[in-house]
């Protein structure tokens, strides 16, 4: 029998592990964490007959080597064990490779990007499921890839939300569909230069049948037809603004459809149905239209998923509303150039709670966006000092170091009054994994506060 090594146990590690269960392998996981969770979620794979080590990394010095390796999102493609087993010509690939194989006979829709990938991915699936289609979200959204392919009924579409990781650990995903929603300079760490960051997301899209971008990025915009001569190109600034000859556009408050350079432009949807603010979801409602539209979905279908779709959490969720302030969630904003959007979407003047692990990247636009727009700065996190060094050299005085989100939201509250602004914004243009495990814990953790909070009526 064949043996697999996963390493990783989250919910993409252990759908992989029961995937290979199911086709045969034999099945170690691994993951160099432990935890009472993960100490009941082996036990439960033990009866599966799936062997799980905890506070374990892999070593191939033995002479029990495995057939096939398979890799979580989270997990560096370049830690050592993992170029060794390269080297030892081990089988090394990602755990959304791994459902690409066992789903390659269904078509894809493929969504990639540093910023949008989340709420394109989530309208997407909206459209394609109110056109009557089984076809869920997955990826780095809703179930994990190998999931889907562990279902009883196969889907219709699978609509994959790809970070730049599952793309590198990724050998011969094609998707029917790819849209490339945005390209700014994030996990540097990881991948060394913007140059690597962009061929692996470039990867998807040469590999793919079809291919949608946003043609109001300033990089993707850069490289253009010259790079991508057959792809459907987006503008939120109209026709003449469209790179190349055929794309989807909003003109006159409509989404409009050029599928061909001598084709008619046809009117597809109002560009207000969609419920999000911010100029940058008028972007994603482009890009996904565009899907819907070369998987041959109705306009109707659209219009109607559409003005449905209630938006995602975290990414600018209205929280509630307090004598007149808004508290809104935007946890998803862990880089510069998200939080800076976060910042552009919400009704000025707005007290924002920013911080937690920082990341590399510029934060020109992000710092003049705070001097533009807000009223107040409350601090937490480990970036807490580093920001407020950062905004005292910009002669920006109104921030406090608050250090946690229990803090900061009544804080925040107090400021809103006092500075008559209209929003608390949670939009922490950082990682959060110095205090909470992912973005989503921080953000529900904001949710929970807002709602005390307003319930207590302080």
């Amino acid at each position: 029998m064949s043996n697999a090594h996963i390493i990783g146990f989250g919910k993409s590690g252990i759908a992989a592990a029961r995937l290979l269960k199911r086709e045969g392998w034999e099945v170690m996981l691994s993951d160099r964490n432990t935890s009472e969770i993960l100490l009941k979620q082996q036990q439960a794979l033990a009866e599966e007959q799936i062997t799980v080590k905890l506070g374990h990394s892999l070593e191939l010095d033995g002479a029990d080597l495995p057939d096939l390796i398979v890799v979580s999102p989270g997990v560096p493609w370049d830690i050592p064990a993992l170029v060794k087993a390269r080297e030892l010509g081990i089988e090394t690939i990602g755990e959304m490779e791994l459902a690409w194989r066992n789903l390659r006979s269904l078509p894809w829709v493929g969504i990639t990007g540093t910023n949008g990938k989340t709420t394109t991915t989530a309208l997407i699936a909206a459209i394609f499921q109110t056109a009557g289609f089984d076809a869920p979200a997955c990826g780095n959204i809703g179930y994990a890839a190998c999931e889907v392919a562990l279902a009883e009924k196969a889907p219709d579409w699978v609509i994959g939300e790809m970070s730049s990781y599952q793309i590198e650990s990724s050998v011969s995903l094609a998707p029917q569909i790819s849209i490339w929603t945005t390209f700014t300079p994030d996990h540097l760490a990881r991948h060394q230069t913007i140059e690597n960051y962009y061929n692996i997301k470039a990867k998807l899209l040469r590999q793919s049948q079809l291919q949608v971008f946003n043609g109001d990025d300033a990089y993707l915009q850069k490289v253009g037809v010259t790079d991508w001569p057959d792809a459907y190109w987006t503008s939120v600034k109209g026709k003449d603004f469209l790179i190349g000859e055929k794309g989807f556009y909003i003109e006159d408050g409509w989404v409009v459809e050029q599928l061909q350079a001598d084709s008619t432009p046809q009117r597809i949807i109002e560009a207000s149905a969609l419920r999000m603010v911010g100029a940058h979801n008028q972007q994603n409602l482009l890009m996904s239209v565009a899907a819907a539209r070369l998987a041959g979905i109705a306009p109707e279908a659209i219009d109607k998923a559409v003005r449905d779709f209630p938006g995602v959490p975290h990414r600018l969720e209205h929280i509630c509303t307090w004598e007149g302030i808004d508290f809104i969630n935007d946890s998803k904003a862990t880089n510069y150039d998200a939080a800076e959007v976060g910042l552009a979407s919400v009704s000025s003047p707005v007290v924002l709670i920013a911080g937690g692990e920082a990341k590399p990247g510029d934060d020109t636009g992000w710092l003049a966006s705070i001097q533009t727009k807000a009223a107040a700065v409350l601090l937490i996190g480990a970036a807490a000092t580093a920001f407020a060094q950062r905004l005292q050299e910009l002669g920006y005085s109104n921030y406090e170091i608050v250090e946690t989100m229990e803090n900061a939201v009544p804080r925040g509250a107090e400021l809103a009054k006092q500075h008559q602004a209209s929003v608390v914004l949670l939009s922490p243009a950082c990682a959060s994994f110095d205090q909470y495990p992912n973005f989503e814990v921080r953000g529900d953790r904001f949710r929970q506060l807002c709602l005390e909070f307003v319930k207590e009526g302080v």
